[in-house]
């Protein structure tokens, strides 16, 4: 008989990239090795095929799912939105299977993290519309990091959030604001049915969202907790709450 391991067993979903003349499913290091050791899970990629995988055959072996972000945007048509400018990198394959995947993951009580696009995917799945160009919408800020920068100084902290009180992120946080770092062209122009805002910037951006009727943790948000993890007491405790969601969820089975 197969023994499950002892720790969740986390699902994340991949980008599809051609690399030279090939497609690729490709996660980023940092996501993988906040899942290890953030959450103390075991992370497992999920392909994102052409024929997308079954849902259930997905989640039947997966104790939560974590979300990525990524170079690419949600296609617009996903949320009625115009068709994207010319050089805006699009991943329809990701969408396929991220947004199908969503509700199932919330409907099924398994704890969902959801950063940076995965967060943009959160609220599309839930009926909800994203700002193309952030920075071009009256009254906001450039929330697009400086690509000309070394990686330290784009993901390094730039503005605070103010979390909602008595929100589960402020729960988490232990405090009311929290500063992080922003490298998003993209954000949350009407948030889903169902999600309650939990973070915003003093600009009025929608930061964070939380599923209502979960009955476990589902949070998305838009900034990059992965980064260097371990030297943000923030990012620390977010990714143990998602560890500890997941033990609880694997423990109720």
């Amino acid at each position: 008989m197969t023994r499950r391991p002892e720790k969740p067993i986390v699902g994340i979903p991949c980008d599809h990239r051609i690399i030279g003349p090939h497609p690729f499913h490709a996660v980023g290091e940092k996501y993988i090795v906040a899942v290890r050791d953030g959450a103390q899970a075991i992370p497992v990629l999920i392909p994102v095929l052409e024929n997308p995988i079954d849902v259930d055959e997905i989640l039947d072996t997966m104790d939560g799912v974590l979300l990525t972000g990524s170079p690419s945007n949600v296609a617009p048509k996903r949320y009625g939105g115009p068709a994207p400018r010319e050089g805006v990198l699009q991943d329809e394959r990701r969408d396929a299977t991220t947004l199908p995947l969503i509700r199932h993951i919330v409907d099924r009580g398994i704890p969902l993290l959801a950063l940076c696009r995965g967060f943009q995917e959160l609220n599309v799945a839930y009926g909800g519309t994203l700002h193309q160009h952030v920075q071009e919408v009256a009254g906001r800020f450039d929330h697009r990091e400086d690509k000309h920068q070394p990686l330290d100084v784009q993901y390094g902290p730039v503005h605070d959030v103010h979390l909602t009180p008595g929100g589960r992120l402020e729960a988490i946080a232990g405090k009311a604001t929290i500063r992080i770092n922003s490298l998003h062209g993209q954000g949350v122009d009407r948030p889903g049915e169902g999600l309650a805002v939990e973070a915003v910037a003093p600009d009025g951006t929608i930061e964070a969202l939380r599923v209502r009727s979960a009955r476990s943790f589902a949070l998305g948000v838009q900034w990059h907790p992965e980064w260097r993890f371990w030297e943000n007491d923030f990012s620390k405790s977010l990714f143990a709450a998602f560890g500890h969601a997941m033990r609880a969820y694997r423990e109720a089975q």
